[in-house]
């Protein structure tokens, strides 16, 4: 009979994704067939599944630790913030609509038959489910209709382990206050808890696990310490979002950071290696005058963050910094701003209008309501370099710079589009950096030596030792135990 296990966290951002990636990995290294899934994600980092849609880059991140291509049903609900109070909702892969937070309430019901058939859907094919919750366990005032943590608990029967962060302060009050206003039936679906990311001596906090497990009958399943090379894998939440220090004789990538930056983990192969900074550029900030490369990332609404790219000056920046040399590199909604004009006919991200581009590249783009969602190969031109990456983003590209491509895709589609002084590039491609070949490309272009290390190797090493660091701290057989 398969089992599953959810871990649910006192909060958003305690380490469950890493938890779960980290028992994936360790679980499935004891032959066991693992599955993880998450009832309900919000992010827009989002990761191409095998089957065709897309899902939070978590679980894509959980699927690779447990050895088997992400699919659909891993997060049978995404969420993908468009604005303060409105996202577009993506179920079983695919985008069903938009809802503003208060009227997604009413969606819940309705949308936990998906969540429940695509649980079933993974039970059907593994020996563990590794189920993730959303935020925090204790939001009561959100339970009525729950999806994500307590009443997907219920609803399938899934035993509970709670996860409190002890880095950030007051896990103790956390993992007790969340026991003191969970109602008695939610309370009962607990099996245990896990304190994450302790530093110091564990002798210290005896006492403390102690208490928990006193004040609230759940057991103690491990105090984990922290690890660092958490941040070499790829974050999902934007809270994860980090630059790299500039060395001496590194070349400079500087990356505006925009309100609705989508899929940033294009960046992460370029922060680890070493000739390289990665320069974040925040609200209020100018962009630095010494960088080789402006980096423009992607976003889930290309129109919006274009009107906060130009209310921070940076629009001024990118015209000094190709007046000085620099290049622009503009990945999927950065490509769109780069263009002449960005018209939205259908008003997919908000109200149906069209405005103007940066005019840095002679092109305009049209959204379109198709999405595109592909893992596509190909070669770079005219370096015919090969790459491996992906596709996700609706709209389309065309103009007299695109007659200049950036792409040659394996099917025989062209991608992307050169200036025609050859320093401004746009591409919808993402993953790039991902693959070390077209990583090198670029660092040559911009005179810097390739550490020439593997990306996805290094990957796969963090997650061996994310597994052994788990086990080596958590009581692996008895929360397999606790699984129901």
């Amino acid at each position: 009979m398969t089992r599953a296990i959810m871990i649910q966290g006192t909060g958003s951002d305690v380490g469950k994704s890493l938890i779960v990636a980290g028992l994936a990995r360790a679980f499935t290294r004891r032959g066991l067939r693992v599955r993880p899934f998450k009832p309900q994600n919000m992010s827009n980092n989002a990761a191409v599944t095998a089957d065709g849609g897309e899902i939070g880059r978590a679980q894509a991140l959980q699927a690779r630790a447990a050895g088997v291509p992400p699919s659909v049903h891993m997060n049978p609900v995404l969420l993908k913030p468009q604005s303060e109070v409105g996202s577009q909702v993506v179920v079983q892969g695919r985008m069903v609509g938009t809802a503003k937070a208060r009227d997604y309430q009413g969606w819940k019901p309705r949308l936990l038959a998906s969540v429940l058939e695509s649980f079933a859907h993974l039970r059907a094919e593994a020996d563990l489910v590794l189920v993730e919750g959303a935020g925090s366990a204790s939001e009561v005032n959100l339970r009525a209709g729950d999806i994500a943590n307590m009443g997907f608990a219920r609803a399938s029967g899934t035993p509970v382990i709670l996860l409190g962060d002890i880095d950030r302060g007051g896990v103790i009050a956390s993992l007790v206050g969340t026991k003191a206003v969970l109602d008695e039936a939610d309370a009962a679906m607990v099996r245990g808890f896990l304190v994450n990311r302790f530093r110091g001596d564990p002798s210290l906090f005896a006492d403390g696990m102690r208490i928990i497990a006193e004040r609230t009958g759940w057991e103690s399943l491990g105090l984990v310490p922290h690890f660092a090379d958490a941040a070499r894998l790829p974050a999902e939440d934007v809270l994860g979002l980090r630059g790299s220090e500039a060395r001496a004789g590194c070349r400079t990538i500087a990356v505006p950071v925009l309100p609705r930056i989508a899929n940033f983990d294009d960046l992460d192969p370029l922060r680890a290696e070493p000739g390289i900074a990665v320069v974040l550029v925040r609200a209020g900030e100018a962009l630095p005058g010494d960088a080789d490369l402006v980096l423009l990332p992607g976003s889930k609404t290309t129109i919006d963050d274009l009107a906060y790219l130009r209310s921070q000056g940076w629009d001024i920046d990118l015209q000094a910094h190709l007046r000085r040399g620099g290049r622009v590199l503009g990945l999927c909604g950065g490509y769109q701003m780069l263009g002449r004009l960005i018209s939205d006919p259908h008003g997919i991200e908000g109200e149906a209008r069209s405005v103007p581009g940066l005019g840095l590249l002679d092109v305009e783009t049209v959204m379109t309501p198709l999405k595109r969602l592909e893992a596509v190969t190909g070669e770079s031109l005219p370096d015919q370099v090969p790459f491996a990456g992906y596709e996700m983003h609706i709209g389309d590209t065309a103009g007299p710079d695109a007659a200049r491509p950036l792409l040659r895709l394996a099917d025989g589609r062209t991608d992307g589009a050169v200036s025609a002084d050859g320093r401004v590039f746009g591409t919808y491609m993402h993953g790039l950096f991902a693959d070390d070949r077209q990583r090198a490309a670029w660092l040559t272009r911009l005179g810097a030596a390739a550490s020439g290390a593997n990306y996805e190797a290094g990957i796969e090493a963090v997650l061996d030792g994310l597994a052994r660091h788990i086990e080596a701290h958590v009581d692996c057989d008895r929360l397999l135990a606790l699984a129901g």
